[in-house]
């Protein structure tokens, strides 16, 4: 459920008094039936506007596309496209926002895709591997790639202190910075001196990814990267208001 807050404000788009493109109130109503901006001069249909406001609160409730296309009675293709362009667009924001992690940082891998009989976890070959940073009181970055090096020397500062299970992977981490490990064998964490050994952080967000898409209940294995992208802005924007942000990427503003 939205909060009053988020209702009056999605209320106010709905019914054309507010502009989706500036957040200006200086709006008319035209005789085909569009809203138009005095302030920014662009217009939009009223009809367009609610379906697709109504999509994007579909989109922040974590509704598949084709229940939400039968709730609204709204043809498929029309929920996928908007569907689509968001994440597209969280995407690259994923991307681009923030200065690179330092400090104590988490990395682990995790695996993705659906329930087959056989081997579990590094042996399987079927499944997504994903790599995960997280910076500790911080935000969290994900990328499915087998080059682990170039994303740390991209993404992390050098003299950053690293946190990991004893994956022969990380083995080269000591050349960034200071490497501690953590035995999954025979324990969780480690409590030394200075430092609290353990990547608990970063499984959080892998419990926590893994339950979003969930409720989408199968990815495209061409999709996954864009999907995948949407938990990781979901978990580093989940103390803001997601509804709110996802409107201001979707139309392109930055709303008051």
């Amino acid at each position: 459920m939205l909060e009053k807050k988020e209702q009056y404000s999605l209320t106010t788009f709905l019914l054309g008094r507010k502009c989706v493109f500036c957040g200006s109130y200086l709006v008319c109503k035209t005789r085909r039936g569009y809203v138009k901006c005095n302030k920014c001069k662009r217009q939009k249909g009223l009809k367009m506007l609610r379906r697709e406001m109504s999509i994007l609160v579909g989109f922040h409730q974590q509704v598949p596309a084709h229940r939400l296309s039968m709730d609204l009675g709204v043809n498929f293709r029309t929920v996928e496209r908007v569907f689509r362009k968001l994440r597209e667009l969280v995407y690259h924001i994923c991307e681009l926002e923030g200065a690179k992690m330092s400090g104590e940082i988490e990395i682990d891998e995790a695996y993705f895709g659906g329930r087959r009989k056989g081997q579990r976890g590094r042996a399987v070959g079927h499944k997504s591997v994903v790599f995960g940073l997280l910076e500790r009181d911080g935000r969290v970055y994900t990328v499915s790639a087998d080059e682990l090096t170039g994303i740390i020397r991209a993404k992390t500062r050098k003299g950053s202190v690293y946190f990991t299970d004893s994956f022969k992977s990380y083995n080269s981490l000591k050349r960034f910075g200071k490497h501690h490990r953590v035995n999954h064998t025979y324990t969780f964490g480690v409590r030394g001196k200075k430092y609290r050994s353990h990547i608990n952080g970063i499984e959080g967000f892998w419990s926590f990814a893994k339950h979003g898409l969930y409720q989408y209940r199968g990815v495209s294995k061409s999709n996954f990267p864009l999907y995948l992208k949407e938990m990781e802005y979901r978990y580093n924007h989940r103390h803001e208001n997601l509804l709110k942000s996802f409107v201001a990427i979707y139309f392109g503003y930055v709303s008051t």
